[in-house]
């Protein structure tokens, strides 16, 4: 057990063996924290979370209350073997919010990145990925394998099917169910989730006025056409290599499995 000294450690706190505490961290009252976890500085633990598994936590993260992190997946091809959880710094997650460590059958790994906001209740299964400054209100619910950009929102009570992919600067409502993959900078609703504009909001935050008018024409001309959606992508992307938001666009269509969601009447392949 490695313990900084100036960390701040609740006497009904337990603490197992080979744990890793860095300097300033706080544990409350009544926590769990397993013998391979790391805390990184400046991480304040609150009473009666739950820390285990091969978990390495960065700098400056708040883990709330019941919060249940690094706990085995919720997956039945799991047989105990040696998986991680990873997250970076600076990010908030909130009362029982269950985060759970990779998969052999998906890497091995579920990465959380930096400065995130996970709501009460939010739950982020097996192998998933987590860019940065992304919002996950409460009971967002995350299946095992996805894969987020930076600077998504996901509305609460929002579950994410399993494998699916949600780009850059992408909105889900809450409520919402989405099974297929969401471009970046879209805004989808409904059950099934539907592409339902821009989030011009996010994209104002991100970009000047020059790339929004970019970004928009360039949905304009992939979804106002009848055409399968990946043929348009292909030629678009002949278009614009050299530009790095709309080429990741096009790449993001096209290299998506599970499909766009589209409204009726325009094919996603």
């Amino acid at each position: 057990m490695s313990i900084s000294a100036s960390a701040k450690i609740a006497k009904t706190a337990v603490i197992s063996e080979g744990a890793v505490i860095g300097e300033n961290v706080e544990i409350g009252d009544f926590c769990v924290i397993g013998e391979n976890v790391e805390i990184g500085e400046g991480s304040v633990i609150y009473n009666h979370a739950t820390i285990t598994g091969y978990t390495k936590i960065g700098k400056n993260n708040k883990i709330f209350t019941g919060a249940a992190v690094g706990v085995p997946p919720q997956d039945l091809k799991y047989a105990g073997e040696k998986s991680e959880l990873i997250i970076g710094d600076e990010n908030l997650i909130r009362e029982f919010t269950t985060l759970n460590p990779g998969t052999e059958g998906g890497g091995g790994k579920t990465i959380i990145g930096n400065q995130n906001l996970l709501m009460a209740y939010v739950h982020v299964a097996h192998d998933c990925i987590i860019g940065d400054h992304c919002i996950l209100a409460n009971n967002a619910t995350l299946a095992g394998h996805i894969e987020i950009g930076n600077y998504v929102n996901i509305g609460g009570l929002t579950p994410v099917h399993q494998f699916v992919r949600i780009g850059d600067g992408a909105m889900i409502a809450g409520a919402s169910a989405l099974s297929q993959d969401a471009p970046p900078y879209c805004m989808l609703e409904g059950n099934r989730a539907v592409i339902r504009g821009l989030n011009k909001h996010r994209m104002r935050k991100l970009f000047d006025s020059e790339t929004i008018d970019e970004i928009s024409a360039l949905y304009r001309r992939l979804f106002a056409r009848t055409s399968p959606l990946k043929e348009l992508a292909r030629a678009e992307l002949d278009q614009c290599q050299s530009h790095p938001v709309l080429s990741k666009i096009c790449h993001f269509i096209l290299e998506s499995e599970r499909g766009i969601p589209l409204k009726k009447g325009k094919s996603s392949e």
